[in-house]
């Protein structure tokens, strides 16, 4: 991995993979819904779309057809801290991505009348997303976690905000936060000598200095919030205090996670889809933010089942407050981390992703052997430390469904007491 600076003080960073025949390319922005208000909740997401949707040299057909032609692929994503635009193509292609990726982000048009065109495309992807209840109940679970903070916001935003939104408030929010400070390119794949002065010919005349967000940390504030929809399923959340990307407790987070629902093997997998059928999808994961980190439990089944389902859900999460991890889980799960780490790292784009967000939010990078080494140097103490913060407060608990039997009433204290008295 290799790290620098443009001449106007763009950072870089890249790595090169000889062994390689494709080139990944990225385009990192440190803005998402989380830097919004409520007034212009949704324009980081709107952006990603109006930047594909045409430029004074390509309109939106001809940006689609540079990358057919040459068999390449590009897209964008946006989450609550960041917005990616990247590509990736034949490594002798790489020219042509740059060119094509620089020319949309810096010379977009937002023209107003594709502006109405896509804003319809958004309006029409929250309603796809709010018949999605197996999605929607996650965007419920961060309002019931973190109330009226802006990490509670909808990616997508609203109906209402999307409505009102124009191409200068669009230009207005980019000039903020488009900024040199704000963006890193990362690049990784069969790169050559020539890959500074292409970048520095692209992106050597950014200027734009903007504003710095102020972030506010957010309390975990153990909330529960039901939705009343007309589903098949009831699908349920429980959240629990987690830790942010900076947090050195971050593996053990992890490791605890593959054991309570991370895989096929663990704890809620094997209680509630292999030994009772109850649930098709049931499972755990963890999310960490600049300064915040949540691990959230789902599942999604039958109205007549959600009872039992969240009865075993608290058994097995009763038990992991008692007696904690297993010496086995830990060392089987060191196992299994460091295996998912090395398959990750296989290809370009995964590469490129981990170097762009590295230095975006962390500033800094670690090689495989030094991660291999903090998986690998987790200890009993620190699993337990994790169960502490987790169990130091009720959980909160988000429901989609036909209705609210299950929940109403639902003690969410009681693994305080368990992890307290054990």
């Amino acid at each position: 991995m290799k790290k620098i600076n443009l001449s106007n003080g763009l950072r870089v960073v890249m790595e090169k993979i000889p062994t390689m025949r494709s080139v990944s390319f990225g385009i990192w922005v440190k803005t998402g819904s989380r830097h919004e208000t409520l007034a212009n909740n949704g324009i980081s997401h709107f952006i990603e779309h109006m930047l594909f949707k045409g430029t004074e040299r390509f309109d939106a057909k001809a940006i689609a057809e540079e990358f057919d032609a040459i068999g390449g692929n590009v897209n964008a994503f946006t989450s609550k801290e960041y917005t990616c635009f990247y590509a990736k193509v034949l490594d002798e292609h790489l020219p042509i991505a740059v060119d094509v990726l620089a020319d949309m982000f810096f010379r977009s048009k937002l023209d107003g009348e594709e502006l109405a065109k896509e804003k319809n495309v958004i309006l029409e992807e929250i309603s796809m997303y709010e018949d999605t209840p197996d999605d929607m109940v996650h965007d419920l679970m961060a309002k019931a976690v973190y109330g009226d903070h802006p990490l509670a916001y909808p990616i997508l935003g609203t109906k209402e905000q999307l409505e009102s939104m124009g191409s200068s408030d669009l230009r207005a929010y980019m000039d903020d936060h488009y900024t040199i400070e704000n963006t890193v390119i990362s690049v990784a794949g069969n790169i050559d000598d020539n890959i500074v002065e292409l970048l520095e010919r692209h992106f050597g005349g950014f200027q734009t200095s903007g504003r710095v967000s102020e972030l506010t940390v957010p309390s975990f504030q153990s909330g529960i919030l039901y939705h009343k929809k007309k589903t098949e399923q009831n699908h349920i959340c429980l959240s629990f205090p987690g830790c942010s990307i900076h947090d050195p407790l971050q593996y053990a987070m992890i490791l605890l996670n593959n054991s309570i629902g991370g895989g096929m093997s663990s704890r809620l997998f094997q209680e509630i889809r292999e030994k009772r059928g109850l649930a098709y999808s049931v499972y755990s994961y963890h999310s960490s933010n600049e300064d915040s980190g949540l691990f959230t439990i789902y599942a999604g089944t039958a109205p007549k089942q959600t009872n039992e389902v969240m009865g075993l859900t608290k058994e097995v999460l009763a038990d992991v407050a008692v007696h904690g991890m297993s010496e086995d889980e830990l060392r089987k799960g060191k196992e299994q981390l460091k295996g998912s780490l090395i398959l990750s790292l296989e290809g370009t784009g995964s590469r490129m992703n981990r170097l762009g967000k590295n230095e975006l939010m962390l500033g800094k990078h670690f090689s495989l052997d030094d991660m291999i080494e903090k998986i690998e140097n987790v200890t009993m103490n620190d699993v337990n430390a994790v169960l502490d913060r987790m169990f130091s407060q009720p959980f909160a608990l988000a429901m989609v469904g036909s209705t609210d039997r299950a929940i109403a009433g639902l003690r969410r204290d009681d693994f305080v007491t368990l992890r307290t008295n054990s």
